[in-house]
């Protein structure tokens, strides 16, 4: 097995997991703030 190959492969894992992770992040960023500005507003 080559070490140096195994390193570069799990490099190039890493960037993408951080891709999706920052995605998820982003998605989840626009449902809360479109929740606080389209929200149910209680009137007394």
């Amino acid at each position: 097995m080559d070490t140096q190959l195994i390193l570069i492969c799990l490099g190039i894992m890493g960037k993408g997991m951080l891709g999706i992770f920052t995605v998820i992040l982003a998605v989840w960023g626009l449902v809360a703030l479109l929740n606080r500005v389209t929200g149910k507003r209680k009137d007394p």
